[in-house]
């Protein structure tokens, strides 16, 4: 069964800017827009090289018991710009009732302008298992062992 992930528009938010939105049948990912203070609505903001901004998504969400929202990047912005979420993934936990923000990081080399309503990130909604943690004296032993960082060879 899909879940169904329930919003509101924060007070001051646009709500012509549309909610989320899977652009095609197959999109893994629901666009999340850009909502941006009435001050920055005409110009938008302007993100520098190296630098981060929170961008608000004018929107709060009820996220079903079970699930989390995944924040990730929008791979055209990535490539074409250098433009990512500097958290990624972003996790909102079904839990959290508050205004959802994207932290966009500009990894290019010029400025970048978020105009309202822009497609900033993705949220892919994914199920969440809860672990229960013990500790042990030792663990299992494999082959690969403790090697991490690159130590199963480059291809």
């Amino acid at each position: 069964m899909k879940p169904v992930l329930k919003f509101v528009f924060l007070a001051g938010a646009d709500h012509d800017v549309a909610p989320p939105s899977y652009e095609t049948s197959g999109a893994a990912g629901a666009d999340i827009r850009a909502n941006l203070a009435k001050a920055d609505r005409t110009g938008g903001l302007i993100l520098a090289p190296g630098a981060r901004v929170l961008v608000s998504s004018g929107l709060a969400f009820e996220i079903p018991a079970g699930f989390e929202a995944q924040v990730r990047p929008r791979s055209g912005l990535a490539l074409k710009f250098g433009v990512t979420v500097a958290n990624a993934p972003g996790t909102i936990d079904s839990d959290y009732r508050g205004p959802v923000g994207v932290i966009l990081l500009n990894l290019g080399r010029e400025n970048f302008t978020i105009n309202h309503g822009d497609r900033i990130a993705q949220l892919v909604v994914a199920p969440v298992v809860q672990a229960d943690f013990s500790e042990v004296q030792e663990l299992d032993h494999t082959a690969r062992g403790g090697g991490g960082f690159g130590s199963t060879g480059r291809t």
